[in-house]
């Protein structure tokens, strides 16, 4: 997708497109659309059976609705792919129309799918979200390595689109692998470096990558710590909200400009209601609006 501002020349980078809507929104918020068929309102679940083709109907329809509602107010939205795979042949298509919503709304889409292959089976998973379903972006995990990673870069690279590498994530278990050590630092370090690496061979106007780094808000010292080893990388911050992130968490993720991150909320944002509350609508509503509130730190 190409930014054209009036009387400006078009904007293509994906850093420089990403920034802007941050700015013209107000926001770092993303949105994630992560529907659970248990935490749908029961006014709008009872309209669907429970098989994947009417799963996927019902996360269509409360999906599509949660984007009328607020949708003109983030900068942001995050598909869970998983979600809509699980609903089958009709989820994808289901979760394709959602993306094409969110596009037409001027939002940016990350596709959160945590693909990971080499050659070219990444660039299969690759073209598959940028040609198929038609994302800005994606998560990738590099856990294969260079070649498992970089034909997502050029893929995306391609398509003026934008990628984000699993670095230090926010579930309970990430240290597991991430903080065993490696040279004298842990390993989610070497991973940063070589996305700092990746970001900075395509570099937008603004100073920005569009190689960007999933950097969890539960753990806000190496939040803080990755912030200044790579000040030309995005962050793509889960974890706050439901996770247990918060604002004073979160906020080492910025650069003193007061860009260089989204901030994902995904059940905080779509499910601030018990299943039978008949003001889901306007719960939701205030959810982002409170969100938005919380997370605006000028």
């Amino acid at each position: 997708m190409v930014q054209t501002i009036p009387g400006e020349i078009a904007v293509t980078h994906f850093a420089d497109r990403l920034n802007n809507l941050i700015r013209e929104r107000g926001t770092p918020l993303c949105l994630g659309l992560d529907p659970r068929w248990e935490s749908l309102p029961v006014a709008l679940r009872s309209k669907f059976d429970d098989s994947p083709d009417g799963r996927a109907a019902a996360y269509l329809s409360f999906c599509s609705r949660v984007l009328d509602l607020v949708g003109l107010r983030v900068p942001v939205v995050k598909p869970q792919a998983a979600f809509f795979e699980a609903c089958g042949p009709a989820g994808f298509a289901a979760m394709r129309s959602l993306i094409a919503q969110a596009k037409q709304m001027g939002v940016i889409t990350i596709l959160d799918g945590k693909r990971n292959d080499i050659a070219s089976t990444a660039t299969a998973y690759a073209e598959s979200a940028f040609d198929l379903w038609g994302a800005d972006s994606l998560t990738v995990n590099p856990y294969l390595g260079r070649d498992a990673v970089e034909p997502f870069v050029m893929a995306a690279r391609a398509k003026s689109g934008g990628v984000f590498v699993l670095v230090r994530t926010s579930n309970p278990g990430a240290g597991l692998f991430q903080d065993l050590r490696c040279d004298g630092q842990p390993l989610y370090r070497h991973v940063g470096d070589r996305v700092a690496e990746w970001t900075r061979a395509n570099l937008g106007s603004q100073g920005w990558g569009d190689v960007g780094a999933v950097v969890g808000a539960t753990y806000p010292d190496e939040l803080a710590q990755l912030r200044e080893a790579l000040p030309e990388v995005i962050f793509l911050v889960p974890g706050f909200g439901a996770q247990g992130g918060t604002a004073a968490d979160v906020r080492a993720a910025f650069r003193s400009d007061g860009l260089g991150a989204v901030i994902n909320s995904s059940r905080g944002i779509l499910f601030p209601f018990m299943p039978n509350a008949a003001d889901w609508e306007t719960r939701i509503v205030k959810a982002t609006e409170d969100t938005i509130g919380v997370l605006a730190f000028g």
